[in-house]
């Protein structure tokens, strides 16, 4: 169930009239019905891995009851071990160990022997990166006596399975989900209307943005030895307004659907693409995971702290672990390894911190100085954002090589050339508008303060319009995969 698609078109309605008639008065009806609502759009996937997240959830719910109840440290440790080594093993297990086994196999046949090997055949379960690290942070935080362990199951289980966070994220905190399921929550309609506002850009994102740079990008990079440099640029200049308008798409779907039941969620995005170097970039880009792997991983490896040496060494090793969360492929560990080059210099010069404010506040137009460095960091990003996209090492190195040859010079072609000039104008505006709106939660929050009923209105009609006249095949949100 897309949240792009027809079911959820009905899904959504119908659990928010139960949510508010069933439940304006109880919190554990509330909570249960969104338990259920939850499991069911979860199983509308594959029923089969429903079981797992149950086991996922209950183990973690077990360990944390077990760890804040004890008062023998070794036992602790043990319990918040068993949660991580039980739960990354999962995740092993469905993402990573066929792309290991193959590997090896792959080494080895290099060095003149020939191995058989046996790889799995199952269905990556779908969510399994986002609601594993939401119990991975639950424990750790029990553990590190941050929180409490929650004692009721149904509270705990809707925060490891809230249906608009379940699929593809924001990866939440105990902290921060837990206590507001756990109050009262009364209907806000101006928080509702608010919410129905983020959704509709984000389905503008996703469909008229997002789905229509993906035919060209798609095309482009599976036949990727036929075209030129100049095409090549395009198309990675076209995934790079994919993979953006797809996932902060996604993101404003699920914080706008979280708003109608009286909850926010954890902001994912915050106009990444206006960033001046690339540390803004990565405190503006998925948020969420950024935040995670800070808090819990790089932290703890000492951070930004002691020598040189190791400050370095901690942002390889973050980078390389994100990239490979992203998948089961060299090219994500790549795309890591070089997002890790990008920041080093602000680390060894400790400028990473330099850009902490929003461009050009208060301005229309940015700076020469700005845009400049907006202009660098956007180029940084298109060209890592190749190794994402390819399928191999070899198709990245191949595609970079021909851009930087001379055919970059030569004019543009590819199937859809033409039709390819409505979605480019349009994404141009697209820019103009996420500009306009940076210093607001999502672009188009502004329009609520419009003055006159007819400008709000005719702007949302327009975007309405536009995510009809664009809409088509149901196309998967990137981050399903992850």
């Amino acid at each position: 169930m897309f949240f792009n698609s027809l079911d959820f078109a009905f899904f959504l309605p119908i659990v928010f009239a139960l949510y508010w008639i069933a439940g304006s008065r109880r919190l554990k009806t509330q909570n249960l019905i969104l338990l259920v609502s939850s499991y069911f759009f979860y199983a509308s996937w594959d029923w089969r891995f429903l079981f797992l997240l149950l086991f996922s959830t209950s183990l973690d719910y077990f360990s944390g009851i077990k760890i804040s109840e004890s008062q023998n440290q070794k036992y602790k440790k043990t319990w918040l071990l068993l949660s991580i080594l039980i739960n990354l093993g999962f995740l092993g297990v469905f993402k990573y160990y066929n792309f290991f086994i193959s590997s090896f196999a792959e080494a080895i046949f290099n060095l003149g022997l020939d191995i058989d090997t046996w790889t799995l055949k199952v269905i990556l379960p779908v969510g399994i990166s986002f609601y594993t690290f939401h119990g991975l942070s639950y424990v750790i935080d029990i553990y590190n006596k941050k929180i409490q362990a929650e004692k009721n199951f149904v509270d705990y289980s809707v925060f490891v399975s809230f249906f608009p966070l379940l699929v593809a994220g924001p990866i939440e905190r105990a902290t921060h989900l837990l206590p507001q399921i756990k109050h009262a929550r009364t209907f806000n309609y101006g928080e509702a209307v608010s919410g129905l506002r983020q959704i509709l850009w984000g389905l503008f994102k996703k469909i008229v943005i997002a789905d229509q740079c993906a035919e060209f990008a798609n095309n482009i990079f599976n036949n990727y030895t036929s075209y030129s440099g100049s095409t090549l640029l395009i198309g990675a200049i076209f995934f790079t307004f994919q993979i953006y308008g797809d996932f902060s798409g996604y993101s404003d779907i699920a914080l706008g659907t979280a708003r109608l039941f009286g909850i926010k969620l954890l902001r994912n995005f915050a106009f990444p693409y206006f960033s001046r170097d690339i540390a803004e970039f990565w405190r503006r880009w998925h948020i969420s995971l950024s935040s995670w792997f800070k808090d819990y991983l790089y932290i703890p490896l000492g951070g930004s702290t002691g020598s040189l040496f190791r400050r370095i060494r901690n942002v390889f090793i973050i980078f390389l672990v994100s990239g490979f969360w992203h998948g089961a492929n060299w090219t994500f560990i790549a795309w890591g390894f070089l997002n890790a080059l990008y920041i080093i210099p602000s680390i060894i010069f400790r400028t990473n911190r330099k850009n902490l404010d929003i461009v050009a506040k208060g301005r229309i137009l940015p700076t020469t100085k700005e845009f400049i460095s907006i202009f660098n960091t956007f180029a940084l990003t298109v060209f890592a954002w190749i190794f994402f996209r390819s399928d191999s090492i070899g198709q990245a190195i191949h595609m970079i090589m021909k851009i930087f040859s001379q055919s970059l010079l030569s004019l543009p072609h590819f199937p859809g050339l033409r039709n390819s000039l409505s979605i480019t104008v349009i994404t141009i505006f697209f820019v103009l508008i996420e500009w306009l709106g940076r210093e607001q939660q999502f672009a188009i929050e502004r329009a609520a303060h419009w003055p006159k009923r007819y400008q709000r209105w005719s702007a949302y009609i327009l975007i309405i319009l536009l995510i009809f006249l664009y809409q088509g095949k149901e196309q998967q949100f990137i981050y399903f995969q992850f």
